[in-house]
């Protein structure tokens, strides 16, 4: 018969193990969420919802602000480009009106309850309704392309080597979009069912090249395109524009890490300014005294803010290039 002791020791050991069991359980459930995320991209998870292959394909261009067909959706054909190329999902009528409500709520806060004036609100309302969006469009849009240059070489020389096993292209672009991640995994599975239902090579990479908005894509397009109608050895016009976009991107990252010191410089001269009169006006409100009130006050603001941006925009320059 078990002692007090004894039991107590039991239920000790039962309460670690189950401890220990719990914890193994959600490493595991967390490591095979992230694998899984690294391995499928959204068209293989379309398709595993057991949708026809038509309807899939559907599904994704819409969700991209295109037709069903793959065209723009709307007339404003440089915003449904730059909506489409940022890889943000959803309706593009919805994403608008998201931030014109936030500016609209923003810019009523300013007027009832800051006691605003109807230009300060009228600025937040132009800045959150119309100018976030936009940059929040173009941050994303840098970021996919970013992640796109990155997968594409790789995704290449994986066309090469199914080529010279003997596959013909269409099978080679499926193996791509079968086995690599997003961004670039779904938009060339993309391309493989609109090959499949009926477009062309030359024009499905067309299409793919608007999509994306990355000049890698271009260069593909334009050599398949070519290939397609002078001839030549493919195998060996893919390898080497993979050995190409490689050695641009080696190119760009070392450049990049070249000029980090001058972007922090900028970021630190740009923001500095700023801070501090965020520090004074927090910690000594009278520190500026009656100057609030001068007419003169706006076009100062106006006029020095401008030389700033003008600064600000040089020193980009200065440190960003394109080649």
């Amino acid at each position: 018969m078990l002692t007090g002791q004894t039991l107590l020791y039991l239920i000790y050991v039962l309460a670690a193990a189950s401890v220990i069991i719990a914890v193994e359980v959600m490493y595991l459930s967390i490591a095979g969420t992230r694998a899984r995320a690294g391995v499928i991209n959204r068209r293989l998870q379309f398709i595993g919802q057991d949708a026809p292959a038509e309807q899939s394909l559907q599904s994704l261009l819409q969700e991209r602000g295109l037709t069903a067909s793959g065209d723009f959706a709307f007339g404003a054909v440089a915003l449904n480009r730059l909506y489409t190329q940022s890889g943000i999902t959803g309706s593009p009528v919805s994403f608008a009106a998201v931030f014109a409500l936030a500016g609209l709520v923003l810019a009523l806060i300013a007027i009832l309850l800051l006691s605003s004036s109807v230009l300060v609100a009228s600025l937040i309302f132009l800045f959150v309704g119309l100018a976030l969006p936009l940059l929040v469009m173009r941050r994303a849009k840098n970021r996919r392309i970013n992640k796109f240059a990155a997968q594409l070489p790789d995704a290449l020389d994986m066309i090469v080597r199914s080529l010279r096993a003997g596959h013909p292209t269409t099978v080679a672009i499926g193996l791509v979009a079968r086995e690599m991640p997003d961004p670039l995994g779904t938009e060339f599975g993309i391309v493989f069912d609109e090959i499949s239902f009926g477009l062309s090579l030359e024009q499905a990479v067309r299409k793919l090249s608007e999509r994306v908005g990355f000049e890698g894509v271009q260069l593909l397009s334009v050599s398949l395109s070519i290939q397609a109608k002078t001839g030549g050895n493919l195998t060996e016009i893919l390898s080497n524009l993979a050995s190409v976009m490689r050695e641009r991107r080696k190119l760009r990252l070392k450049i990049k890490s070249l000029s980090a010191e001058g972007r922090m410089s900028a970021w630190i001269i740009s923001l500095f300014p700023v801070l501090m009169f965020l520090v004074l006006w927090g910690i000594a409100p009278s520190y500026y005294g009656d100057v609030w009130g001068s007419p003169l006050i706006l076009p100062v603001f106006v006029l020095f803010g401008g030389w700033a941006l003008l600064g600000d925009y040089i020193m980009y320059r200065m440190v960003n290039f394109d080649f």
